[in-house]
């Protein structure tokens, strides 16, 4: 447990170290209009809390930086909600004032106003579920138990998964199923595929298909995890000016990953409501091992349906990023409700 000064010695240390890149000392720290306290007694503090873990004292100085436990426990402890400014809304809701044909057009234009407001990297993982339509669906019975699921979308990605078989359910029945979604509802764009099974052939199900509520469960669950994933990029080369990123083998290690969308997408993707962060090691991946990660989901329908984030070095700003991530993905969640649901 911290005392009250040394959280407010350590406060000012990262925040005057995100502004200026610069191992802070003692004196600087005295200065600061919320500061009481002597040199003396800050530079105690500071060798407490460095022995505690929550600062590192570089060699060529007399002055100490943030170590990761000490970003950790700023994010987690005395970070406090920042309002945006009005440029930064607006620079926002510019995105979505505009009349794109394609959601994609969206994500891009999100991905470039996060980099341009943050000044870091922005990586925005855009699903095709929402441009992406129906072309064929199989569903192979394995055993009694079991299935696997086919679907083939109009830009020929193919998806498979084993789903599990409603006792007793009757496999003619599933073939019907099978035929009428195939006849009826090829071309349908993947994120109305649910809404369509219900209103539009909820009837004929039930109608000439034994079991068709559990039926309609079974499609539903298949449905529901066609979910594939983009990555658009914006700012790739703002890394380049954080004086952390000076290293060539290590900038060249960073734009080598972002070659590899699978990779990002695993890094990037989050399933978890909110605001995630994730600080050095925590990105259990070596060359983020001086980075940061801050992610938000956006949604449609209640479910997650995609990650904005951005990558930027530890020494980030954590306050003014949440708040712009944490908006910009609000307002997403909100047009993809608008102009999908039905």
């Amino acid at each position: 447990m911290l005392t009250e000064r040394q959280l407010l010695i350590l406060k000012a240390i990262i925040d005057d170290y995100i502004t200026h890149a610069e191992p802070v000392g003692s004196r600087s720290v005295s200065k600061r209009e919320d500061m009481n306290y002597s040199p003396a007694t800050i530079r105690n503090e500071m060798s407490d809390l460095e022995e505690l873990g929550f600062l590192e004292k570089p060699h060529s100085s007399a002055g100490r930086i943030p170590s990761q436990k000490g970003y950790r426990y700023y994010v987690d402890h005395l970070l406090s909600p920042k309002k945006l400014s009005k440029k930064e809304i607006s620079g926002i809701q510019s995105v979505f004032r505009e009349r794109f044909s394609e959601l994609e057009q969206v994500i891009q234009q999100s991905a470039k106003i996060l980099s341009n407001l943050t000044s870091y990297t922005s990586i925005v993982l855009g699903p095709e579920i929402f441009e992406s339509t129906l072309r064929q669906i199989q569903i192979i019975p394995l055993s009694n138990e079991s299935a696997v699921a086919i679907i083939v979308t109009d830009t020929g990605h193919v998806e498979n998964q084993t789903v599990a078989l409603p006792e007793g359910l009757n496999i003619h029945d599933l073939e019907k199923v099978v035929n009428i979604i195939n006849e009826r509802l090829k071309g349908v764009p993947l994120v109305h595929l649910r809404h369509k099974l219900t209103t539009e052939l909820g009837n004929v199900f039930e109608k000439y298909i034994d079991q068709y509520d559990t039926m309609l469960s079974l499609l539903n669950k298949t449905f529901l995890s066609q979910q594939h994933e983009k990555v658009f990029y914006g700012g790739k080369t703002n890394i380049l000016a954080q004086p952390e990123f000076h290293n060539v083998e290590r900038v060249k290690q960073l734009f080598n990953i972002f070659e590899e969308d699978a990779l990002v997408t695993k890094l990037f993707r989050s399933d978890d409501q909110g605001i995630t962060i994730k600080i050095g090691q925590e990105n259990r991946f070596e060359p983020f091992d001086e980075c940061s990660v801050i992610t938000a989901t956006y949604s449609f329908d209640g479910k997650p349906m995609g990650t904005v984030g951005i990558l930027g070095p530890t020494r980030m700003e954590y306050q003014r990023v949440i708040g712009i991530l944490d908006y910009l993905s609000k307002d997403l969640s909100k047009l993809l409700t608008t102009r999908y649901q039905k």
